[in-house]
């Protein structure tokens, strides 16, 4: 199996790295990981040096700046035909290359799998459907780079505006797009995403919904947009788990 390329950025992901590195190597056939730092200041950097004694094949650049700059930094550091973006807080799906494979079809640039964010005590199968339904809509509008499988080529000489922090996924997938490539959904592909703790509050998921609102104006159609941020919008509030929600109103 072809190996490739793996850029994640990091900045602070102590809660969930150990899992998401162990998921990788598991289900990736790794060639090199390249790992894009904000200057971490908890065990971030511990734990890839665990792993890096492991593998030895860990690659790390610190710098500061936006998403969109250690992304574009991650892509200029990649070396194979194929590369993949994950995101640090999640879980790769077993088999996730090999099943990835069965979607890469003539002129397609990039292949993503399903994005589903754990909700802490939150198991409604009806939720957990809507989640599902959700990203994938999510993604069709804005793209995503949680765990992302992306043809070098169709990204050579990408430059991401450095302003965007967020929906500088949206600007790669549109780039791919328009330089003749198809970015598909994968049939059979996903990862769990594990916010941080700090996340799960009513501040934050508002600020949250704030920005996909801002951010989509510019980077989605319009009109597509406007239909469907009232359900985005009740989404990102079933996020919240009752005991945090309850705390939230306190503070």
């Amino acid at each position: 199996m072809q190996q490739v390329d793996v850029v994640l950025l990091t900045k602070n992901s102590e809660h969930m790295l150990s899992k998401c590195l162990s998921s990788i190597y598991q289900n990736v056939p790794v060639k090199n990981l390249i790992v894009i730092d904000g200057f971490s200041t908890d065990r971030t950097l511990q734990i890839l040096d665990k792993f890096n004694e492991k593998y030895g094949n860990i690659s790390l650049f610190q710098m500061k700046g936006s998403r969109a700059k250690a992304r574009t930094e991650g892509i200029r550091r990649v070396s194979t035909d194929w590369f993949m973006f994950v995101d640090s807080d999640v879980l790769l799906c077993k088999d996730w290359y090999k099943k990835a494979q069965a979607d890469l079809a003539s002129g397609v640039g990039a292949v993503w799998g399903l994005n589903i964010d754990v909700i802490p005590n939150v198991k409604d199968k009806r939720i957990l459907k809507l989640q599902s339904l959700i990203a994938r809509q999510c993604f069709y509008l804005r793209g995503g780079m949680h765990d992302t499988l992306i043809l070098r080529k169709a990204v050579e000489g990408i430059r991401i505006p450095e302003q965007l922090h967020a929906y500088e996924d949206a600007f790669i997938v549109q780039w791919i797009e328009k330089h003749g490539y198809k970015v598909s959904v994968g049939s059979d592909i996903y990862c769990l995403h594990y916010k941080p703790p700090t996340n799960w509050n009513l501040k934050n998921g508002f600020a949250q919904a704030v920005v996909e609102f801002k951010c989509g104006l510019v980077y989605s159609h319009l009109y597509e947009y406007m239909v469907f941020y009232p359900v985005f919008l009740l989404y990102w509030v079933l996020q919240l788990p009752l005991n945090g929600f309850r705390n939230s109103l306190t503070r």
